[in-house]
């Protein structure tokens, strides 16, 4: 079974960089027979500082999803934030992801899982993988047909995070896709002064050891000049680079 693989830009900063990402990943999957689902955010709210940039919110961000969708015929994910926010997300894209530190809000699970899209649940920085079978069931109660969980890290302060694999196969055990975040895994929270840092030297390494670990699928956020990128630069991988690292991990 092919892995599922989600890349893109971290948040949505222009028509033109979505674009030059989705090209992208139109070659890749033509090249490699892949089926990458292109990931965006139309809005980053959990920045660590009240003046970082945060997208082009809602309404501009999913039109512009929706063109990416319609010019490129990519599957789309993007992440909610507010249950208000379900409904109209649904109606472009595919898959619909709850942020890590909202993984326990009822409200927003259960808005997203109506949708009758996919619901894509990041573990929280502050929970096993074991705990994940709550926002689970919260989810398939309220009609969620597919959710996949996703594995980033865990925070104990200190400005870093810690990734325990033991987490993908306890997280198999609750639902049969668990993903592994390679990027946001490598963030250094709050370290970038005001800011959140990273090491994206370290990208590839996670992707290898959650293969290792039995994850189905691998989550990148990319761009073609990370350290321009406008959120999460430290942390996304080069696009160029990203071809080169799905070989390794389909081999």
């Amino acid at each position: 079974m092919k892995p599922i693989i989600i890349a893109g830009p971290c948040v949505i900063e222009s028509q033109e960089l979505l674009d030059i990402v989705a090209k992208e990943i139109v070659d890749i999957n033509k090249r490699l027979g892949t089926e990458i689902i292109f990931k965006s955010s139309f809005d980053k709210a959990n920045r660590t500082s009240i003046h970082s940039f945060r997208g082009p919110g809602l309404e501009k961000g999913l039109r512009m999803l929706a063109d990416v969708k319609a010019k490129f015929g990519l599957h789309v994910l993007t992440d909610i934030h507010e249950s208000y926010q379900a409904e109209a997300a649904g109606e472009v894209c595919d898959v619909l992801q709850i942020p890590a530190f909202l993984c326990r809000q009822t409200d927003l699970l259960v808005a997203a899982a109506k949708t009758g899209r996919i619901v894509n649940i990041k573990k929280a920085q502050f929970l096993s993988g074991q705990d994940m079978r709550y926002p689970v069931e919260k989810a398939r109660e309220a009609g969620a047909k597919d959710v996949w969980l996703t594995e980033r890290g865990n925070s104990f302060g200190y400005n870093n995070l810690v990734v325990d694999f033991r987490n993908i196969p306890d997280m198999l055990e609750i639902t049969p896709h668990v993903i592994m975040d390679c990027t946001h895994s490598v963030q250094r929270p709050g370290a970038g002064g005001g800011k959140t840092s990273g090491d994206r030297r370290f990208v590839p390494s996670m992707a290898l050891a959650a293969k290792a670990f039995g994850a189905s699928g691998y989550f990148f956020e990319v761009h073609p000049t990370p350290n321009q990128g406008l959120s999460d630069g430290p942390n996304m991988l080069e696009l160029c680079k990203l071809e080169g690292l799905i070989k390794q991990i389909i081999q």
